[in-house]
């Protein structure tokens, strides 16, 4: 049974809620009592979402995908379920879903200082803007991270060393999942950040995402690694979490792969399988 935080305030197109509401497998509610007695004394691998995703997609992406996951029997996996919905022209939207992405963030560092104190240890991973949300997290909580694992970051690439660079320095280890054939953050991350100068924060004009190029400086913290997946891969924006059906697990650990290596299967749906072998192999 999949426990979620959700920090949406509607199921779909809202904003934050107020105070994060705490779900089993996305139908019975949790009290913070019995979330906090799950995990405790556990390792906690806290996994989210992205942009333009609802409350129902979401858990159901993130269900799917932990299925896949192969993490120790001392691990707990939560989903976090926030409100990254796109309310306008999806391209250009993203730059208003950022300040949704802060202000869940802030939510989730309050909810786990108040909740999650006895957790052995908190790990995040994050697709797409959910990156935004997990570093912002970050920055509030009150105690240092296992691991963080970014997949695909629809945000930019000198993040790690600039904006969130105190972020990133809590985590002790630090993985990013980049691919260059996302031609999602090839063309709408560029647009979006075009429209964000404008109108919201300065943003450079045509900064490139985390999630195509991979981090601009060295990563920090130990163990961590860059995924660089090869363009031949054909890796998507949409591939790293998938969804029904299934593919065939992949088991870790994961190396990172060259630019010649070889697609590491040739069966249906082995994309998010791979990414949640990479997710996995810090756990190890």
């Amino acid at each position: 049974m999949t426990l979620f935080i959700d920090l949406r305030a509607t199921p779909s197109g809202g904003v934050c809620a107020r105070d994060a509401t705490l779900w089993e497998d996305g139908t019975r509610p949790v009290s913070a009592s019995e979330f906090a007695s799950r995990i405790g004394g556990r390792d906690v691998i806290l996994a989210t979402h992205g942009f333009n995703v609802s409350r129902k997609d979401g858990l159901g992406s993130l269900s799917t995908w932990s299925q896949l996951c192969r993490f120790p029997p001392a691990a707990v996996f939560v989903g976090v379920l926030w409100p990254g919905d796109s309310r306008y022209f999806p391209v250009v939207d993203y730059p208003f879903e950022g300040d949704e992405a802060i202000a869940s963030g802030r939510l989730l560092a309050w909810f786990l200082n108040e909740h999650a104190g006895d957790a052995a240890s908190l790990s995040f991973i994050s697709h797409s803007l959910g990156a935004r949300m997990v570093l912002e997290a970050l920055g509030g909580i009150n105690r240092d991270v296992r691991c963080l694992i970014l997949m695909a970051g629809a945000i930019e690439n000198d993040c790690l060393v600039k904006e969130y660079q105190q972020s990133a320095a809590k985590a002790k280890r630090v993985c990013v999942l980049s691919s260059k054939a996302d031609r999602v953050l090839e063309l709408a991350f560029p647009a979006g950040n075009l429209v964000g100068e404008i109108i919201m924060r300065g943003h450079p004009y045509f900064r490139t995402a985390l999630g195509r190029s991979g981090p601009a400086g060295a990563l920090p913290g130990e163990g961590g690694g860059v995924w660089q997946i090869p363009k031949g891969w054909d890796f998507g924006h949409g591939d790293y979490l998938g969804g029904d059906p299934l593919g065939q697990a992949i088991s870790p650990p994961v190396d990172p792969p060259g630019e010649s290596t070889p697609a590491p299967s040739g069966a249906p749906r082995w994309k998010p399988s791979w990414s949640a072998g990479v997710a996995s192999t810090p756990f190890r």
